[in-house]
């Protein structure tokens, strides 16, 4: 079993995913597209685009329903495997870190540094 702390950790960081799959396709496509259309771009980039952006969207859902879950399972002291939100956690920190020293600076990628930091305390195994 693991802490209540960690439990309650990690049920945050698997709602913070799910709102930010919804926000990411259905208020973040709408900008996307636009500023697309008035860059011109050609049908088939922004269709690509789209399929990209709304496929992330479903996989900040899916990453939160995966998580969320466990740490609730957890909060009932059921014993689980925190692997996958270790996993989850890693990727999403690791990517943010990468794109505010890469791409820029700026604090939109704490989207990610958030919610993978809050996933790396909650699933770090325990001594």
């Amino acid at each position: 079993m693991i802490p209540r702390w960690k439990a309650i950790v990690g049920m945050v960081a698997g709602v913070i995913l799910l709102l930010s799959g919804c926000a990411h396709s259905l208020l973040g496509w709408p900008e996307l597209r636009s500023q697309l259309s008035l860059a011109q771009n050609t049908v088939d980039l922004t269709r690509g685009l789209q399929v990209a952006w709304h496929f992330g969207g479903m996989a900040m859902l899916a990453f939160g329903a995966i998580v969320l879950p466990l740490f609730v399972a957890a909060w009932k002291r059921k014993d689980v495997a925190l692997q996958p939100a270790l996993v989850i956690g890693v990727c999403y920190l690791v990517f943010g870190i990468w794109a505010m020293l890469k791409i820029e600076t700026n604090p939109f990628y704490l989207v990610f540094v958030i919610p993978g930091a809050l996933l790396v305390a909650a699933g770090w195994p325990q001594k």
